[in-house]
């Protein structure tokens, strides 16, 4: 089985009061189909510690959900160039906030197995944001 998971985690200011979101899906014959929408307010926090937080919470729906990626692969699918590039390794994690945050991420992705991360335009990546604002909106 291949999963999905479509993250967005923003700021209102940066830092400031912050979100995540993410929309998880299942492949079915001839597409895919909606597994779950989650959503996370975060108090405050950096667009980039927000962006981190909305992986983690995906990963850790596969986790407490035992999603088996062993047998299976996930794709995380995200609009920040930075953080997705940061996880596949091409950039070195800098900021002394986001280093725990990526440590745990790996620490996911090893007791998970199969997990890729790619970067999509904001444009499909629509959903995720609409959760993320959903949850602002509802702390203000």
């Amino acid at each position: 089985m291949r999963y999905r998971a479509f993250c967005d985690g923003g700021a209102r200011g940066n830092p400031g009061p912050a979100a995540a979101g993410c929309l998880l899906e299942h492949d079915v014959p001839g597409g895919w189909q909606e597994v779950a929408r989650l959503r996370e307010y975060l108090g405050r926090a950096t667009n980039n510690q927000a962006e981190y937080r909305a992986v983690l919470l995906a990963l850790n729906y596969f986790k407490t959900n035992q999603v088996k990626l062993k047998s299976s692969s996930v794709e995380l699918i995200l609009d920040s160039e930075l953080v997705v590039r940061q996880l596949n390794g091409s950039y070195r994690v800098k900021h002394p906030d986001l280093k725990p945050l990526v440590w745990q991420v790996r620490e996911l992705v090893v007791q998970l197995g199969n997990v890729r991360f790619l970067n999509v335009s904001r444009a499909k990546n629509k959903i995720a944001d609409q959760l993320v604002n959903e949850e602002l909106d509802r702390h203000q």
